[in-house]
Order: structure tokens, then sequence, then C-alpha cells
């Protein structure tokens, strides 16, 4: 689904191509910012589903208006695992 796909976030005025959805590695993504990269750049990607990154992380910063406005431990750093 089209919707639920991550979506390039860093560097600003990125997109997918249509062709092609995030992959691991290797995701085509065109706009302004594309013609700016080089091979080895690194492109950020909100993720899809806030799963994703809490199987990673320990806690999460919330951040309101661009400050920090509060930190919350995810299950990870809970020591709970939902398998």
């Amino acid at each position: 689904m089209r919707g639920r796909q991550p979506l390039p976030w860093l560097p600003e005025g990125l997109r997918l191509t249509g062709s092609e959805g995030a992959g691991e590695v290797q995701t085509p993504v065109c706009g302004p910012a594309a013609a700016d990269l080089t091979v080895g750049d690194r492109v950020w990607f909100r993720h899809a589903k806030a799963g994703e990154v809490c199987e990673h992380v320990n806690e999460l910063h919330l951040v309101q208006d661009g400050e920090v406005v509060d930190t919350v431990p995810t299950y990870r750093g809970e020591a709970q695992a939902f398998l």
C-alpha cells in the first residue's frame, strides 16, 4: 500500500519514483534534491510503522515545534518482546 511505505525525509525535496518502493539499500529517489546526491550519501526515511524503530532503540524522544518535550521508553527499553 502506497500510504504505508517509508517516505524520504532528509535531505528535503526527495520522493520515491513511483515505479519502485522503498527497499533495503538501493532505493531510487527523485526530486530537486536528487541531483545533489552522490554514491554513498545518506538518505533518511520516515518509518512506516513505529514498531520498526522500537525494535532497535531503548527510548524515543518526543519532539514538538523542534524541541524535545519528553523521552519515553520503548518496549525494548522496558525489556519486553512481543513475538
